[in-house]
C-alpha cells in the first residue's frame, strides 16, 4: 500500500507544471523583487513608516531596523543611503563601543581614522540623543561628518545639538545591546563585532 501511494505521488508530481517564473530572464525577476506588492509586504513585515527611508542592519545576534529622519537631516540621510546601496558598510567593524554610552562604526580602516573623503555640513536638529538614537560621528570641526555613525545605548542629552541625529532604532535594540564592548583606550574594541550587512528596506 505504501509503495502504491509513493508511485501515485510521483505520477502527480510529473503532471505539475513548471513555476511561471522558471522561464523569466534575470532582469525580469529583479523587477518582481521590487514590485509595489513586494514593497507593501516589506513595509508591513518591518512595520516602518517609509521603506525608502528605513534601513535593515544585520548584526551577529539579529536584525535591527533604523528609521531615518529625511526632514531633519536630508543631506545625511541621502548620503547614508548612497553608501548603504554601494555596500560600503557591509563588513565594517564596531571599532569604538563604550558600555552605557554608544557603539560606533563606519570606518573603512576599522580604527576610527577613516571615511570616504566626502565631508558633510552639519545638520544639527532638535532630535534628542536617547536610547536607540543614530547620530553622525565627527571630529572637532562640526562639518567633518563623513561615514562614521554611532548608536546610543542610553540617553545622552549632553550630545544634543552637537551631533547630527539622522535616525532611530525602532526594532532590534536588544541586538544592539549585545555588540561587543571595548576595553581599550577611549572604548577601542579588540576583535570587534562587524556589520553583516546594511540595506535600504525598499530595496529588499
Amino acid at each position: 500500500m505504501a509503495k502504491e501511494t509513493k508511485m501515485l505521488k510521483n505520477n502527480e508530481a510529473k503532471k505539475l507544471s513548471k513555476p511561471s517564473t522558471k522561464s523569466l530572464k534575470a532582469n525580469e525577476t529583479k523587477k518582481l523583487s521590487v514590485s509595489k506588492t513586494r514593497a507593501k509586504k516589506i513595509k508591513h513585515s518591518y512595520n516602518v513608516k517609509d521603506a525608502e527611508n528605513a534601513l535593515l542592519l544585520k548584526l551577529k545576534d539579529g536584525d535591527v531596523v533604523i528609521e531615518m529622519h529625511p526632514d531633519d537631516a536630508p543631506n545625511h540621510v541621502a548620503r547614508i543611503k548612497e553608501l548603504v546601496r554601494a555596500g560600503f558598510y557591509n563588513g565594517l567593524k564596531f571599532h569604538r563601543v563604550i558600555d552605557g554610552f554608544m557603539a560606533q562604526t563606519g570606518c573603512p580602516y576599522g580604527n576610527g581614522t577613516g571615511g570616504t573623503g566626502h565631508k558633510l555640513k552639519a545638520e544639527f536638529n532638535r532630535n534628542p540623543h536617547k536610547r536607540g538614537t543614530v547620530s553622525m560621528a565627527r571630529a572637532m570641526n562640526p562639518d567633518s561628518g563623513d561615514s562614521q555613525f554611532f548608536i546610543c545605548f542610553a540617553d545622552c542629552p549632553w550630545l544634543d545639538g552637537q551631533y547630527t541625529v539622522w535616525g532611530e532604532v525602532t526594532s532590534g535594540m536588544e541586538f544592539v545591546d549585545l555588540i561587543k564592548r571595548g576595553e581599550g583606550p577611549n572604548g577601542a574594541v579588540y576583535d570587534p563585532d562587524e556589520i553583516i550587512s546594511m540595506s535600504v528596506i525598499a530595496d529588499l
